[in-house]
């Protein structure tokens, strides 16, 4: 293409000489070529192994023709909702509609579907029947198999039965569509490619299928909760690319949907290539018009330096998606990539951020997960770093290092997140005094996500008392470092395993440390994860024990009120939670207090003690007198 972006239309396909692409890439995103974006990504990968690739980018799903603008691939469509999920991209948790939409140009809502995959594959199968549609990304990823929905209120079956697509590539996909291209190219049928590591596909005869794990029916999952979660729990314990089995997943009329073991791992040569691969880094000059695409400021200036995280938060789908094993850039790689954007003449100085999921994740959680895998039932860091574990940040300091020292940089920020108990857990602390020095924005954000233990172990979170840890630290280090630098905790309400009482020793914490946070997270049961099973079931899946559960709106909104207890909105949620918690001492003017009474209280109370006096009446603390004990002293 002369402007370097790939077609988007059928004159951009005539200038480039190009009669027909091998593949048209559907996404619910503005086309953005930056590869933070994985429509990018994916499509560059495929121009890179020598096929011709189009961008379909937010086509109108009420047109059929919409999507025939390209023409017929060769060898087939690939579909994705775009870097988000359509349904989080539509819905906040209360499950009211967002306002704007950061994947669309300028902002505008309503460019895309509701499960717009499967909205998408739909709108493909009216005009070409039998064409080949893989489908991809986050939102095909995570309903791979069947799950609860939560939005719906109900268990659906695997995205691979509703959308009609032919096949899942799951995770990351950049080995598996190349794999998938090669067999389509070398003219094996799409219903033959049952072989592709991190794939799902469709089948009646499991003849061909070995070393699989049967997972319970469809039918089964609907009929006993219990049942979903021990099947979710497998998935769990099989999502490693070394140890993880094949699973088979029944549904009527003889249907069975087979997932195969995750791809492996990038090494860094190959994670090399797909960052640097031609990117234009920015979106289609063709919504200039509109104001350009928002969500291309936060990653502009940013590098990704990892992906998959160790972490294992029961509320992350991570585990189910990038996986478990880190996979890293090398510095020369992240190095020529910061040096390119560093003359760009919006570049004010400052790289943004240099990481991944997590931020300080730089190598493998410890030296026998390259060569067998993560540990199925067993966390690095849960519920105390493993004893295996390697806790290094000597590699990520030379990388900043590096970066540091580049011409026009002034300052490289760390804002993807920092794990604090791998911080922690690394004898030399000379990372965490350079963090404080040289990499902190002012303020650093962290997840601590609650301060019950209680909570917290559902979570798969440390325990309370090591960010206490960490806060005192944090705190030392920036007195040394004579910086004035805040901490903003992230925390969540309503996750499983939080009562009113937890939320509300969340609340005196808060009030204790004297902040308020403007945004709260509550709780958003999203696909595949533990926490998502957890609500759904009412179990855990690890142990099979019950969890309590919010999943009452009134309540979730009491429980995030609650952390925002100063907004004077959420007195009446608040003055409710504290009274369901039997923590009325909260309500008063003494220090301690959350709230106050209200005023008609105070006038009421007033009253009372008026009308007490008149009637000789004094009240002691812990005994009140009546009129008849009254009159018996008189006597």
């Amino acid at each position: 293409m002369s402007n370097g972006f790939l077609p988007i239309s059928g004159k951009d396909m005539e200038e480039a000489g190009i009669e027909q692409l091998d593949f048209v890439y559907i996404t619910g995103d503005a086309y953005v070529d930056h590869p933070s974006f994985a429509h990018a990504v994916i499509s560059r990968i495929l121009e890179a192994n020598g096929y011709r690739v189009g961008i379909i980018s937010q086509p109108d799903w009420k047109n059929k023709d919409s999507v025939t603008i390209l023409g017929e691939p060769r060898l087939g469509f690939l579909v994705s909702s775009g870097n988000m999920d359509s349904m989080v991209n539509h819905y906040s948790v209360s499950k009211k509609r967002r306002k704007t939409d950061a994947f669309t140009p300028g902002g505008i809502m309503g460019k895309r579907p509701d499960r717009a995959v499967t909205v998408y594959c739909n709108l493909i199968r009216q005009t070409y029947r039998t064409k080949p549609v893989i489908i991809g990304g986050i939102e095909a990823s995570l309903r791979r198999l069947a799950h609860y929905d939560y939005w719906s209120d109900s268990l659906k079956r695997s995205i691979l039965l509703d959308s009609g697509a032919d096949l899942i590539s799951y995770g990351m996909g950049e080995r598996s569509i190349v794999e998938i291209a090669d067999a389509l190219n070398a003219g094996i049928s799409v219903r033959d490619l049952t072989f592709i590591d991190g794939t799902v596909y469709k089948t009646r005869d499991l003849d061909s299928v070995y070393d699989y794990i049967r997972l319970p029916s469809y039918e089964e999952l609907k009929a006993d909760k219990l049942n979903y979660a021990k099947s979710f729990y497998v998935q769990y314990c099989n999502t490693d690319p070394f140890s993880g089995k094949r699973l088979v997943e029944p549904y009527e009329n003889g249907m069975y949907v087979v997932q195969n073991p995750p791809q492996k791992p990038l090494s860094q040569a190959e994670m090399d290539r797909v960052y640097g691969l031609d990117y234009m880094r920015n979106y289609h000059p063709s919504y200039e018009e509109a104001g350009g695409v928002p969500a291309i400021e936060e990653v502009k200036y940013s590098l990704v330096s990892n992906r998959g995280c160790f972490g294992g938060c029961s509320f992350c789908a991570l585990t189910f998606h990038q996986g478990r094993i880190i996979q890293t850039r090398s510095h020369e790689s992240l190095v020529a990539e910061a040096s390119k954007f560093v003359w760009e003449k919006d570049f004010k100085g400052y790289i943004h951020d240099v990481g991944g999921p997590t931020a300080n994740f730089r190598q493998p959680a410890c030296k026998k997960q390259l060569e067998k895998g993560a540990c199925p039932q067993k966390q690095c860091l849960f519920p105390k770093p493993c004893k295996n574990l390697i806790a290094d940040h000597s590699d990520y300091l030379e990388l900043l290092h590096k970066l540091r020292q580049l011409p026009n940089v002034k300052k490289v920020f760390i804002r993807s997140g920092i794990r604090f108990d791998y911080l922690l857990a690394d004898p030399d602390d000379t990372f965490f005094r350079e963090l404080v020095e040289h990499h902190v924005s002012g303020q650093l954000k962290v997840a601590p996500e609650h301060i019950s233990d209680k909570v917290l172990s559902k979570m798969g979170k440390p325990s309370n008392d090591v960010y206490q840890k960490f806060v005192q630290k944090y705190k030392a280090l920036n007195q040394e470092c004579e910086k004035n630098q805040y901490l903003v905790p992230y925390l969540m309400s309503s996750h499983p395993g939080s009562t009113l009482k937890e939320a509300v020793e969340l609340a005196e914490y808060l009030r204790d440390l004297g902040y308020m946070p403007e945004q709260v997270q509550d709780f958003y049961p999203t696909p595949s994860t533990i926490s998502t099973c957890m609500y759904y079931t009412g179990v855990d899946p690890r142990t099979m024990e019950k969890v309590y559960v919010p999943v009452n709106p009134h309540e979730k909104a009491m429980q995030r009120a609650l952390i925002q207890y100063r907004n004077p909105n959420n007195y009446d949620l608040v003055r409710e939670a504290l009274e369901k918690a039997h923590r009325t001492d909260l309500i008063g003017f003494d220090r301690k207090c959350l709230i106050r009474p209200k005023k008609e209280d105070i006038l009421r109370q007033r009253a009372e003690e008026k009308k007490d006096a008149r009637f000789g009446r004094h009240a002691r603390p812990g005994k009140k007198k009546t009129i008849r004990n009254v009159h018996k002293k008189k006597v």
